[in-house]
């Protein structure tokens, strides 16, 4: 639910006959009053005696009667609207969050009967508008200092009571979200998405890449869009720019350009510029070990956020945002998935308040993002399994994030950063069957079911396995094991006998190491002529690998010690 102060002005007949009539396109559907100051004010849709300037008169009549100066623009406006997915409310409903919102914003507090005059009008299914004069009616003028962060704090509270889109609000890091007039230019040109949305993706997507302030202003004309800057008087050095795509003009045939501010707070010249603050050199990575170089940085980054202090863990998560916006233009699947992610980790890479740059996760995040930026080629792209690990390596990095923020205070962001753990894990499932599947449609159709198997394998741990966010992981292993005709099962349950996984942290990643140690000692060798050599029996090799597991199966041979 989203309260938002409309341009008032000083017609009032104007307004309310915009409200009643048809709209600008046809677009007001049952124009109807639902709420008002009083319970007596007739309802000029409803009533053949009262007409709609009839009623701006009614709302008019306290500022008529001040005395002395009247307000140049005596006219309140608000619109409170509803998410697209909410349900529809009832005019009840909309009634009461019209009184309600009135009280919160001063116009009309709860149970003063001099407060000023106001109406709620209903044209759509999703919003009603409400209109007041600000003028009460014992001639004092009201107090409307902070309505608008009352009256969202108020929405915050219905939305929580009524099952709907929990919105966010209150601490400047939200998303600059396109106007209304934006939106519908975006419709008119059978557009996906608004302009604005575009440059913002474009420019963050370039500040996340770029090695410095001329790297980042070429990535943006390389990009296509054209670029302004605005230079401070007397020095010649950049202060600001500005972004407009080519074709985008306003009525007047101008231009139309958006400041770096506008399109979100960070990515203002100034906090653009904060992402190469500290030199960064490129490291040379080979493109066969780029995924597995990725996956060792982020691991070590995922044990440092925060972890010298609070406001370095501001600047770490603000990079761990750049590495995930850089993610999708490399991904070798799953690219849906991973830029829903970087969009819904946006929130939680904007902590509230100042935040340092020298932490050892930030760097260490930098880094991997200028690996993503300056590779020239992906040879390893292809390398789905390499690729999968540093999927998971990432869930458990933006899973440290929300426990970074939940410490800190800020739910907005810890909400933001569950929602993109949600959206890498269903990468990591993509990503699973593309290298599972090796890729083919007809592959992973024909992939078994591996819950079932680990159900059947593993019955005391599966409910925690199959939830486990190394679970894709795992999946991985059991396919190799399949497309060798080794009985999965069995072998499954053989590592699994080695030690308890009840204390491990991630039993689905303990039972994928495992099964590297095992396919790493039961590598299928090639005959000189290039064809495998049949493997073992399948129960035979479990056999014998819980043999050598088992302490209660352990030959004289054998250490006495229990094998890890």
């Amino acid at each position: 639910m989203i309260p938002k102060r409309a341009r008032g002005g000083s017609d009032t007949a104007g307004l309310l006959f915009y409200l009643y009539g048809p709209g600008k396109r046809d677009e007001h559907e049952d124009p109807r009053m639902v709420a008002a100051w009083a319970p007596w004010v007739p309802d000029p849709a409803r009533s053949a005696e009262v007409k709609v300037g009839d009623l701006a008169l009614l709302l008019d009549a306290p500022v008529r009667a001040l005395r002395g100066s009247v307000p140049a623009e005596h006219v309140y406006h608000v619109a409170v609207r509803l998410a697209p997915d909410d349900p529809v409310l009832s005019d009840g409903q909309w009634a009461e969050v019209a009184r309600a919102m009135m009280a919160a914003a001063g116009i009309a507090p709860e149970g003063d009967a001099w407060g000023c005059r106001w109406v709620a009008v209903r044209h759509a299914q999703d919003h009603i508008h409400i209109v007041a004069t600000k003028a009460r009616q014992d001639g004092i003028q009201p107090n409307l200092r902070q309505d608008i962060v009352r009256m969202q704090r108020l929405a915050r509270r219905f939305e929580a009571e009524w099952g709907l889109r929990r919105l966010t609000s209150g601490d400047r890091t939200a998303k600059r979200w396109p106007t209304t007039g934006e939106t519908r230019k975006a419709e008119r040109r059978r557009l996906s998405e608004s302009v604005r949305d575009q440059l913002e993706r474009t420019v963050r997507v370039a500040a996340a890449a770029a090695a410095g302030e001329e790297d980042f202003f070429a990535r943006l004309r390389d990009s296509g869009v054209r670029v302004a800057r605005r230079t401070a008087p007397g020095t010649g050095t950049a202060a600001g720019y500005a972004v407009a795509l080519p074709g985008d003009r306003d009525r007047g045939q101008r231009a139309v350009w958006f400041g770096g501010g506008s399109l979100a707070y960070d990515l203002s010249l100034p906090r653009v510029r904060e992402r190469w603050r500290l030199p960064m050199p490129v490291q040379d990575v080979p493109a066969a070990s780029l995924w597995q170089t990725l996956e060792q940085n982020v691991r070590a980054a995922t044990d440092r956020i925060g972890s010298a202090r609070a406001l370095q863990g501001a600047g770490d998560v603000a990079a761990l945002g750049d590495l995930l916006v850089l993610v999708p233009g490399s991904a070798p699947s799953a690219r849906t998935q991973l830029r829903a992610s970087a969009t819904a980790f946006e929130r939680a890479a904007r902590a509230p308040g100042r935040r340092e740059l020298d932490g050892e996760a930030r760097a260490l995040f930098r880094r991997s993002a200028r690996i993503l930026a300056s590779a020239t080629t992906l040879s390893g792209r292809n390398d789905t399994a390499a690729f999968l690990g540093f999927l998971l390596a990432l869930v458990t990095a933006v899973t440290a994030a929300q426990r970074w923020h939940e410490a800190q205070g800020y739910p907005l962001q810890a909400e933001a950063a569950a929602r993109t753990e949600r959206a890498l894990r269903e990468a990591a499932e993509v990503s699973t069957g593309a290298a599972t599947a090796g890729g083919h449609p007809r592959a992973r159709q024909s992939e078994p079911d591996h819950s079932a198997l680990v159900t059947k394998a593993l019955p005391a741990h599966a409910s925690k396995v199959l939830v486990d966010p190394a679970w894709p992981a795992l999946c991985l292993r059991l396919a190799a094991l399949e497309r060798n005709a080794v009985d999965a099962g069995s072998v499954l349950e053989g590592v699994a006998a080695r030690r308890e996984l009840d204390p491990a942290g991630s039993a689905a990643q303990v039972l994928a190491w495992r099964l590297d140690g095992w396919l790493a000692a039961h590598t299928v060798p090639s005959n000189p002529n290039g064809t495998a050599t049949p493997p073992s029996p399948p129960r035979a090799a479990a056999a014998h690998l819980a043999a050598r597991t088992r302490p209660d199966l352990q030959t004289d041979r054998e250490s006495p010690k229990r094998v890890r």
